[in-house]
């Protein structure tokens, strides 16, 4: 179950992944070719996919949602022993449309990534 801002959207995940990348305040090479850095901290981030099936208007409205001109939200993704609460950007939203019924849109393969705005771990 995905919730953004606090509002649980009804649109099944088909896939989630969590990537987590390590960042430096500063990395480079000394004359002896040894590494130097100082770790900011580990920022998990997600790929969301959202299934076909679930409700034109449901979908719609997380569409909205994930494409609304606001610099952060809240989000809760499934986690190991419960949820994961934290405060991300969108990127690279997209969808696809299965068909159209008079005036309604059928969409799948709606994807997003949830990127963290501060690390989740630190040294």
């Amino acid at each position: 179950m995905i919730i953004i801002d606090g509002i649980t959207y009804n649109v099944p995940v088909v896939s989630l992944t969590e990537t987590c990348d390590m960042l430096d305040k500063y990395a480079e090479r000394v004359e002896t070719g040894e590494l130097k850095r100082e770790l900011i901290g580990t920022y998990h981030n997600y790929r969301v996919e959202f299934g076909a099936g679930a409700d034109a208007a449901e979908m719609a409205a997380l569409w909205l949602k994930l494409t609304e001109a606001v610099e952060f939200h809240t989000v809760t993704v499934p986690d190991d022993g419960g949820d994961y609460t934290f405060t991300a950007y969108f990127a690279n939203m997209q969808r696809e449309i299965r068909k159209v019924s008079g005036a309604t849109a059928f969409w799948r393969n709606l994807t997003a990534d949830f990127i963290a705005k501060i690390p989740r771990r630190t040294p």
